[in-house]
């Protein structure tokens, strides 16, 4: 090969393994940024959600710096790049909306179920004043009572007190009547 020859090929390689690296950032940005923000823009529709766009974008080719495409290529990758990066914004946006939504809906409902103030203290009064019923009934009644409350059955509540089994029904019947008498004096004391 002569060596105009080898010239001419070494000049179109180079040309040819030109890349945005070769461009430099500060250039690319300088010549593609607004090209770039007005795609984002016309996609999310939305200037400040379009300058977030342009910023992702320009963020990748920095670090993707060495393997972007030539500068004559460099364009159409930036803007293909602008609109995957505007596309998954806006899903993002639309999965933040919809929880949003699903948040406000549920917060509506538990303040729709919420006890009043004046409930709340009337719920938790109550609940005061059977614990303090409970604490005056003599064991083991109190324990079979709570046990038996829990679901279990005599045999496990007699299991768990290490008692006879035949005695934890009348134990449970009598902490049952001596609960009902307390809990009168106790309510009646208001």
């Amino acid at each position: 090969m002569s060596e105009r020859a080898g010239a001419l090929l070494d000049t179109v390689t180079d040309q040819v393994e030109t890349t945005a690296a070769a461009l430099g950032f500060d250039e690319a940005f300088t010549l593609h940024h607004r090209a770039v923000f007005r795609t984002a823009r016309a996609i999310v529709r939305d200037s400040a959600l379009a300058e977030d766009v342009t910023q992702e974008v320009f963020l990748r080719l920095y670090k993707n710096m060495d393997s972007t495409p030539g500068e004559e290529l460099l364009r159409a990758w930036l803007l293909r790049v602008t609109m995957n990066v505007a596309r998954n914004t806006l899903r993002g946006q639309s999965r933040a909306v919809a929880r949003e939504e699903l948040y406000a809906q549920d917060a509506e409902r538990i303040n729709w179920f919420a006890p009043a103030p004046e409930e709340e203290l009337e719920r938790r009064t109550e609940i005061e004043n059977a614990r303090r019923t409970l604490d005056r009934i003599k064991e083991p009644m109190r324990s079979c009572l709570l046990l038996k409350q829990q679901g279990l059955s005599y045999r496990e509540i007699a299991t768990t007190l290490q008692i006879n089994e035949t005695n934890v029904g009348s134990l449970i019947a009598r902490g049952r009547k001596e609960f009902v008498r307390l809990y009168g004096k106790i309510g009646g004391n208001r």
